[in-house]
């Protein structure tokens, strides 16, 4: 398997969560959240590095917390950008010049498996681009500003995006260079990638996968780590 750089974008704030700090730091069965997530990618065969994205403020509190999970890999502390598309942008700057493929995954996607990772890391063998993400399970309605529905898609065409999204650096790079330069804002490096008409595969991702951005989904992941501790 050829080895993965891992970018982890973790430079959010808990606004959504209802916290007054970043929501990766938030505590998740009495570790912070940002921890599962990097234990997890310390797991994976595939990821040989790991650049942890964050806010200036949240160094501090990262890198301790990185220092004391003692990890197989090394965590390199990044400083992020005023959006995900900027923090990532950082990050692709701070790769070692030895990387060629990357990963990136959310921090707050805590749940994710080593398994997930590796199975993503082996999909860049025969792609340029890829996004892990699972078929949606609901009826999808298109509703225009007035909430009132315009149409709807065949759900058999449409599935959630998740992270780890894996990228050959080089395009990425390019992509984002030319999103930066066009002044396209786009929420995942998908999307820049289908921007600049390069293909992007889909890799089945896991149902357990969730993002923590309510007090719910700590709720449900909390139970979901509690069935896999035991």
């Amino acid at each position: 398997m050829t080895p993965v750089h891992l970018l982890i974008p973790a430079a959010g704030s808990g606004r959504r969560m209802g916290a007054d700090r970043n929501k990766v730091l938030l505590e998740l069965l009495g570790q912070p959240i940002i921890a599962w997530t990097l234990k997890a990618a310390d797991r994976a065969d595939s990821v040989v590095w790991i650049g942890l994205i964050g806010q200036e403020s949240d160094r501090p509190s990262l890198v301790a917390i990185a220092a004391s999970l003692h990890l197989a890999k090394p965590v390199n502390f990044i400083v992020g950008g005023d959006t995900r598309q900027q923090s990532v942008y950082n990050g692709l700057q701070s790769l070692p010049p030895e990387a060629t493929r990357v990963l990136i995954h959310d921090g707050a996607r805590c749940l994710a498996t080593p398994d997930l990772f590796d199975r993503c890391a082996a999909a860049l063998d025969a792609c340029p681009g890829l996004v892990a993400a699972v078929p949606v399970k609901d009826t999808i309605k298109v509703v225009n500003a007035e909430r009132r529905i315009e149409a709807t898609p065949d759900r058999q065409r449409l599935w959630a995006a998740q992270t780890p999204q894996g990228f050959d650096v080089k395009h990425l790079k390019q992509c984002h260079r030319q999103g930066l330069a066009q002044g396209w804002n786009v929420t995942d490096d998908a999307a820049l990638f289908e921007k600049c008409d390069l293909p992007v595969q889909v890799v089945p991702g896991e149902e357990t996968n969730l993002k923590v951005t309510t007090p719910v989904d700590l709720a449900i992941a909390a139970f979901i780590l509690k069935q896999r501790l035991g």
